[in-house]
């Protein structure tokens, strides 16, 4: 049973930091592409970053690009997301999300590409 639990949320103000964890149970860890999106109240899902198997590669949506850094530890089985200099239009619960790939390489950025997701993590940033 694929389980993904996030941690790290929490209230910031703008212009700080803050650093989620994504661990993964019930798989093997190396052999899946993962992804962070987020969703803010009465708005729809959005991608925010991915990664792929080997961490080699990585993409951002462009309104984090420089300021979020996606990264993984295959051997904690956990993905992590970065985030700097918050604006309070990164106010969202951020959720997690893992799929199966045969590509070491390849990334994937819409929710329709992942069959696993975690339950979500709040994240506040306030002006």
């Amino acid at each position: 049973q694929v389980q993904l639990v996030e941690s790290g949320g929490g209230l910031v103000q703008a212009g700080g930091s803050l650093r989620l964890s994504c661990a993964a149970s019930g798989v093997t860890f190396s052999n899946y592409a993962m992804g962070w999106f987020r969703q803010a109240p009465g708005k729809e899902r959005e991608f925010v970053a991915a990664i792929s198997r080997s961490g080699s590669s990585s993409y951002y949506q462009d309104s984090v690009k420089g300021r979020f850094t996606i990264s993984r530890d295959n051997a904690m089985n956990t993905v992590y997301l970065q985030m700097n200099s918050l604006k309070p239009e990164d106010t969202a619960v951020y959720i997690c999300a893992g799929d199966r790939r045969t590509s070491s390489s390849g990334i994937w950025s819409g929710p329709g590409d992942y069959h696993y997701w975690g339950q979500g993590t709040q994240v506040t940033v306030s002006s």
